[in-house]
């Protein structure tokens, strides 16, 4: 069986760290700290889900959406919004959506991080 791969944006490091060490049991998981380079890994990685901070400075998330969205080969890949900015309540509260698009909060127990990542995966 192969495994899912993930691909993780978040400019900061310690926070890749985590969901590197989290994710990296169950799934291959390519990681940058660089927005800008988003798009060049998942068409190199081909990554099953892509993970992405949406507060970032010079480059947000939706920033990255955008250009991910553009490119036709990597619009199909679901993308789901990393955020400090929303607790889980307060997604909880909005369908677990922010944005328009699927989000998890960042305050969220790992646990319940890692349930919703392979939720994610599995639809």
């Amino acid at each position: 069986m192969t495994r899912k791969k993930i691909l993780v944006i978040d400019d900061d490091a310690e926070m890749i760290a985590f969901l590197v060490a989290k994710l990296g049991a169950a799934y291959d998981v390519v990681s940058t700290v660089s927005p800008f380079e988003a798009p060049r890994l998942a068409r190199e990685q081909r990554p099953d889900l892509i993970l992405c901070d949406i507060d970032m400075p010079e480059m947000d998330g939706s920033d990255v959406s955008a250009k991910l969205f553009d490119d036709a080969s990597l619009r199909g890949i679901p993308f789901v919004y990393l955020t400090a900015i929303a607790s889980p309540k307060e997604l909880g509260a909005r369908g677990g959506h922010l944005g328009g698009r699927k989000a998890i909060s960042k305050h969220q127990p790992p646990e319940e991080m890692l349930a919703r990542v392979r939720e994610m995966l599995e639809t």
